[in-house]
């Protein structure tokens, strides 16, 4: 059982193995996505692979679709050869459920996938000439929160941004700034409107997204690349719906590679790229997903209701992007991770039967979120975190660490944690001193990065673009320190990390005071939670 176009051809060996396979004509669909291209979609990672591509296939399989999707990798280009060339851009999507049952499906709604960087003169070519078809009606992308800052907090643009903006459109070497070479192609061809539509699990990724591409496109117009007019298409005739998407997806687990294995599948190697992704020929996941998207393409766009995606108005994706982003779902992973790293836990539904954690993210979830979350009605906030804490997060078949949701924490805070501050400060009827749980998360934070676990035995944090800087605060703090620490106050009032300024806000004292108890000594992260935790949580 081979995951090639040629593989497949014996259906029988397949579906007498349990695997569901696509039940449209694979080549036909090719063909009309290449008349016809109407959606393109940029980040080669896992995600994508058994979501978006998972949708796209049910519509192909209902036969409301003819054609696929367009897959561009602009970024870590390993991924298109170790694992798309070789299998034919053919994805096998392993579900685990939590009653541990399993499902597999080979996922082939993918018509063909790329490099896209002018450095690949060829590839480049396809996809400027792809933006110039007046059928395309999307471009998608999941490039994670980090992909769509240009500048720092000091409100400079990164280097390899200015080296962007200083080459042009035909030198780009960042997405933002590829993508926004691409719509100026469709521009000047005068192929019509196009949505580009981030499914990114971040705050606002619509509007973020719309920021960074007319950025791009200001500066080149004030060095001459582009015309006034191209700032008017991106006005006028380009859309950015928001978009909350909800799916987690660790990484390829060993255990599942040896199931696969016992059924005969023969493609099972992990890939670690050098850019340390992590891929494989296959891609687990949980089965619960959610995707809700505001309604504004401005040229069309594939009947996804149809396989289960909402579309609504902006403010419904905002409310329940909120519900999820910053109260139900996204901040009780982060407490989870930080906390499960100190405590040397190595997956997420093992911390869920830690009683001290388990508390710490119904606290975090029931006590302090729900009060400022706003019923965004096609979803109820409260069976939303219900599932999230009673089936998704304790699923002992979903092999998701707490290392891996650790990865880029200084760029999650201010949106999973700080939000919620901003909505107490601003309801008259709240008491931010009534938050003690998200203070507590952040004191995690900075022990965290002090890069000892609980035991006092180093380890090596996640990749974060701020690691380096924020543990150079923390370096001359030792273990059983009582303080006061007057170097972490750059760290505290920065509200780029935090989401708003701590020393401004009061919360400051509370953080140093949760940190000086969290590095008392041995144990003391452990002490610390179950000095605190142990609170009255609200009922559901």
């Amino acid at each position: 059982m081979k995951l090639t176009d040629a593989g497949l051809q014996n259906r029988s060996v397949w579906q007498s193995a349990g695997y569901t396979l696509p039940s449209y004509d694979r080549t036909a669909m090719i063909e009309e996505s290449k008349r016809n291209p109407k959606w393109v979609h940029f980040g080669a990672g896992n995600i994508f692979r058994v979501f978006p591509a998972a949708l796209q296939q049910r519509l192909l399989n209902e036969k409301h679709v003819q054609s696929g999707i367009i897959v561009g990798e602009a970024f870590d280009y390993q991924i298109i050869d170790e694992v798309f060339a070789k299998h034919d851009n053919l994805t096998l999507m392993v579900t685990l459920n939590s009653d541990g049952s399993i499902s597999k499906e080979v996922v082939a709604s993918v018509a063909s996938a790329h490099k896209c960087d002018p450095q690949f003169k060829e590839e480049w070519k396809f996809f400027t000439e792809l933006f110039r078809e007046p059928s395309l009606q999307m471009a998608s992308m999941t490039i994670t929160e980090k992909g769509y800052a240009l500048s720092g907090a000091d409100g400079s643009f990164f280097t390899a941004v200015q080296s962007d903006l200083e080459a042009g459109p035909t030198q780009s070497s960042l997405f933002i700034a590829k993508l926004t070479a691409l719509a100026h192609e469709r521009f000047l061809a005068q192929a019509g409107p196009l949505a580009l539509v981030s499914l990114d699990n971040c705050s606002h990724n619509g509007e973020k997204l719309a920021d960074a591409v007319k950025t791009i496109a200001r500066e080149w117009h004030g060095r001459g690349f582009v015309t006034a007019g191209f700032l008017t298409y991106l006005e006028e005739q380009v859309t950015y719906p928001w978009s909350m998407i909800d799916k987690i997806t660790p990484r390829p687990d060993e255990a599942v590679k040896r199931m696969l294995e016992g059924d005969g599948f023969e493609d099972t190697a992990l890939v670690i790229t050098e850019k340390h992704t992590y891929t494989a020929p296959f891609v687990n996941a949980e089965a619960p997903q959610y995707l809700v998207i505001e309604d504004a393409f401005a040229n069309g766009r594939p009947p996804l209701e149809k396989a289960g995606v909402y579309f609504t108005d902006r403010d419904t994706v905002n409310k329940v992007e909120r519900m999820k982003v910053t109260t139900c779902l996204n901040p009780l992973h982060t407490a989870l991770a930080i906390f499960g790293c100190l405590l040397g836990h190595t997956l997420i539904s093992e911390e869920m039967q830690d009683s001290d954690l388990k508390r710490l993210v119904e606290r975090i979830g029931y006590d302090e979120g729900m009060p400022v979350v706003v019923d965004p009605k096609i979803l109820d906030p409260k069976a939303f975190i219900e599932e999230v804490l009673t089936v998704r997060f304790p699923n002992p078949f979903m092999p998701d660490t707490p290392q891996r949701i650790a990865t880029d924490t200084s760029q999650k805070l201010a949106i999973r944690f700080g939000e919620t501050i901003k909505a107490y400060l601003a309801d008259p009827q709240l008491d931010i001193k009534s938050l003690k749980m998200i203070p507590l998360v952040y004191a995690g934070w900075l022990r965290y990065v002090m890069a000892l676990d609980d035991e006092l035995a180093p380890f090596t944090p996640s990749p974060d673009p701020r690691l380096g800087e924020v543990q150079a605060y923390v370096k001359e703090i030792k273990i059983g320190d009582t303080g006061p620490f007057p170097q972490l106050e750059k760290v505290l009032c920065d509200p780029s990390i935090w989401g708003v300024d701590l020393i401004e806000v009061g919360m400051a004292d509370l953080v140093l005071s949760y940190f000086t108890s969290l590095i008392r000594g041995k144990g003391a992260v452990r002490s610390t939670l179950q000095e605190h935790v142990h609170g009255r949580t609200r009922s559901v």
